[in-house]
C-alpha cells in the first residue's frame, strides 16, 4: 500500500522533512515513488509547503496520508477539496 509520509533530511539535531509517496513497507528514509514538498518543523511558524495537486492525485488513486501528513493536509484545505470531488 501506498503512504504519503515524512522523510526526514537535514544534519544532526537539525530535522527536516520532505512530503513523499512510498512503499509502506519502505524505511523511513529508504526508496520513494514521488515527492510532494517539504516540512521545516524549526522555523517560527513551521514552514509547510505541499504541492497540492500533485497530493490529490495521489489521494484518489488510494495512497494513504500518515497521521502527520493527514493533520497537514487538513489544516491547508487539500482534505476538505478531497472530499468535494
Amino acid at each position: 500500500m501506498l503512504r504519503i509520509r515524512l522523510r526526514r533530511v537535514g544534519a544532526k539535531k537539525q530535522p527536516s522533512y520532505r512530503v513523499v509517496v512510498a512503499d509502506q513497507r519502505e524505511a523511513r528514509d529508504g526508496n520513494f515513488v514521488d515527492h510532494l514538498g517539504h516540512y521545516n518543523p524549526r522555523t517560527e511558524p513551521p514552514t509547510i509547503v505541499i504541492d497540492e495537486e500533485k497530493a490529490l492525485k495521489w489521494l484518489k488513486v488510494g495512497a494513504q496520508p500518515s497521521d502527520a501528513v493527514a493533520q497537514m493536509l487538513q489544516r491547508s484545505g487539500t482534505m476538505d477539496k478531497l472530499k468535494e470531488r
